[in-house]
């Protein structure tokens, strides 16, 4: 059986959010602050050992509970976990998923039960809270009743969990019966076990062995909870205290397979020390597990102790241990095993460097596989990252965004603050058809290209505040500069840069869309003369009459739009396209002073604006030698479109030379989006500091 959906209510920043969790592995990206690691801690809390606290509660949860009144209409809220399960009614876990809970939907094959942590008297709560702060001549009271219940001891005395059983109806709504509380936990533990591997594995590089033990008590767990032990008998002892060794040899025996992962692994490297268990010189307390872990060099037999490797190989290590061990715990429960296994591995890529991130997600599956020889089934793994190499070794389908943003009810205006998150998944992305000069692309083909193109330069896209479409080379290498010139506040954003020129760009607009993802697109207005009897358009001069564009994207992004004297006359308020967040930056028309004259200009690419917005620091000294300009104004423009075009001029070089220079300026329609985009995030800082977690 599998967990197919959960449904989080009130949680935090989550509020109102649905996930769906594949079979296999399911991972969790986002910005910081949009909601990953609550959506882990609410299992945390229903599953495991974490006890709520108030302010669990969403904002506008806790501003509901401090307006209570019983005279009131405010139905007091809780904190809710809907999960819904599939399962395959060949199999064993139909029965047993039936005996468990009568509302079992035959017809879909999904078994669901609400788990809430709510008030159990209100009556009783509100006279507590009475009694301790009354409310004085004006109704007011020292301090609020989120404030009551956050003082020890009130929450939990006040609220506790409680069950339901769930099952669709043919109208597709949901039925809720109340279960009572023993059979509630009890059912709740046979249909799913949760284990998790936490981001804070509290590994550091202090070489004082009691402050640097975590992976010889990990493998001492793992011995205690798996593995058979010698019998605790004087003989057993005698031989502990006569001779260390034969229990150091039973622990090789034991973990023998284990170091066999860890080999898979690629930890240690061949020309690393080796990886030894032995016992504890302490003869009273080895019989109960206590090991230490050393590292052995294989030649020289030289021994060191377990702090004295890299925070990266103990991390890795310490991760493949608990999650055998968790696995090999739910296998071994041979009364009532959980139907559903679910492993949470919050941030593997801590100490990783970027190889092993990418290789992370494959060898724990080889692992696990090894484990599970009698069939009985793979856990579901739940990873949160922040590393793209590790989103790049799933596939794009299995992704879930979690995205900062406003409450439906709330004026984005009016209310800057993002107090909430919503959960999109990737696997519900779909990509439309494509046209191109070579005709249309079809959806699958589409989707595919972006799929690819992420996978290709390990896009950090998903974990942006917003995102920059940029041509090539040039403007990749030109843009930090141009930031620090424009816009420097958005250095203090996440951005991310995509290079994928003016036949491209517009491919990404549906996945930014769906993602709310704003986004500065730059192009080129890459004007071309009309093919004449067929054949292809040829690049000409921007100033050309006649002239249009050969820019897909452009051509996309403004329907309708083809000649270049149409996107000239394109209102620049109309270049800000707020119903698809973006802006659409492209060359335009500029005035500049060129031999006494006043001329009117048009950049074809990035390189013919640069020089012309910048023309007083061309032709002078060796830098801009290459740059040789006409003795007639009005030759300008063709001019300058010639000798970009020309073989001999090297546009990386180009670049280059000018980012040796301070003494210039970003070009205007470069300059206009940065400033968009500055503004366009600008309220977020206020949102992120302000918002709750």
């Amino acid at each position: 059986m599998r967990l197919a959906k959960a449904f989080i209510r009130n949680f935090r920043r989550l509020e109102e959010v649905e996930v769906d969790f594949e079979d296999s592995e399911t991972v969790f990206v986002g910005p910081n602050n949009s909601g990953k690691t609550s959506a882990t801690s609410i299992f945390r809390c229903f599953l495991s050992s974490r006890d709520f606290k108030i302010h669990d509660f969403s904002i506008q949860r806790i501003s509901e509970i401090d307006h209570y009144s019983p005279e009131g209409d405010i139905v007091f809220p809780s904190i809710e976990l809907d999960l819904w399960f599939d399962f395959d009614p060949e199999n064993i876990s139909f029965g047993r998923a039936f005996a468990l809970l009568s509302s079992v939907s035959i017809e879909t094959y999904e078994v669901g039960i609400r788990c809430k942590y709510a008030v159990d008297d209100i009556s009783k709560l509100w006279a507590e809270y009475d009694t301790i702060f009354p409310s004085d001549d004006d109704g007011n009271r020292k301090r609020s009743l989120s404030h009551f219940l956050g003082l020890d001891g009130n929450f939990k005395h006040h609220f506790s969990i409680q069950y339901s059983s769930l099952s669709r109806l043919e109208s597709d709504e949901i039925e809720e019966t109340i279960l009572r509380l023993a059979d509630g936990k009890r059912i709740l533990n046979s249909l799913v076990r949760a284990d998790f591997v936490d981001a804070q594995r509290n590994m550091n590089d202090d070489e004082e062995a009691s402050r640097s033990s975590k992976l010889s008590t990990a493998f001492a767990s793992f011995y205690r909870n798996n593995l058979d032990q010698a019998d605790i008998s004087d003989a057993a002892i005698q031989i502990i205290d006569e001779n260390n060794e034969k229990l150091t040899e039973h622990y090789d025996e034991h973990f023998g397979n284990l170091m066999g992962v860890l080999d898979d692994l690629g930890v240690p490297a061949a020309h690393e020390r080796r990886l030894k268990i032995i016992s504890s010189i302490s003869a009273d307390v080895a019989l109960r597990g206590s090991t230490d872990l050393i590292y052995i060099d294989a030649e020289t037999a030289h021994e060191l102790p377990e702090a004295y490797n890299g925070l990266g190989f103990k991390n890795l290590v310490l991760m493949a241990i608990q999650i055998r061990d968790f696995q090999l715990q739910w296998l071994q429960t041979l009364e009532s095993r959980p139907l559903c296994h679910l492993i949470f591995v919050e941030e593997p890529e801590v100490h990783l460097h970027a190889q092993v991130q990418q290789t992370f997600i494959g060898n724990i599956w080889n692992i696990l596989n090894n484990l599970d020889e009698d069939g009985i089934g793979s856990p579901q793994l739940v990873i949160t990252t922040h590393s793209s190499h590790v989103l790049n070794s799933v596939d794009f389908e299995k992704v879930r965004y979690f995205r900062r943003c406003h409450r439906s009810e709330e004026d984005p205006a009016v209310s800057p603050i993002l107090r909430v998150s919503e959960i999109h998944n990737l696997r519900d992305f779909q990509a439309s058809a494509v046209a191109t000069d070579d005709g249309e692309v079809d959806a699958d083909a589409a989707l595919d290209f972006l799929k690819r193109y992420l996978a290709l330069i390990h896009c950090d896209l998903f974990f942006a505040d917003a995102a920059i479409l940029i041509e090539g080379t040039v403007e990749r290498l030109l843009l930090p500069q141009m930031i620090m010139k424009t816009s420097p506040n958005l250095n203090t954003k996440y951005l991310t840069t995509l290079e994928v020129g003016g036949a491209y760009a517009h491919r990404f607009a549906e996945l930014m869309t769906f993602l709310h993802i704003p986004y500065l697109v730059i192009t080129d207005i890459d004007s071309v003369k009309p093919p004449e009897g067929g054949g292809r358009a040829k690049a000409c001069c921007a100033v050309d009459a006649g002239a249009v564009t050969s820019n897909a994207s452009l051509k996309n992004m403004f329907a309708g739009k083809l000649l270049i004297s149409d996107f000239n006359e394109i209102p620049a308020q109309d270049q800000s396209q707020t119903d698809l967040d973006r802006f659409v930056a492209f060359q335009r028309p500029v005035a500049v002073d060129f031999l006494g004259e006043n001329i009117m200009v048009h950049g074809r690419t990035l390189e013919e604006t640069f020089i012309y917005e910048n023309i007083q620091i061309f032709g002078e000294g060796e830098a801009f030698k290459s740059v040789v300009f006409p003795t007639v104004a009005e030759e300008l423009n063709q001019s300058m479109y010639e000798l970009i075009r020309e073989s001999s001029f090297k546009k990386t070089d180009f670049a280059l030379t000018v980012l040796s220079s301070d003494d210039w300026q970003v070009p205007l329609y470069i300059r206009e989006g940065l400033e968009w985009l500055e503004q366009r995030l600008q309220s977020q800082v206020q949102a992120i500091e302000e918002a709750v977690i």
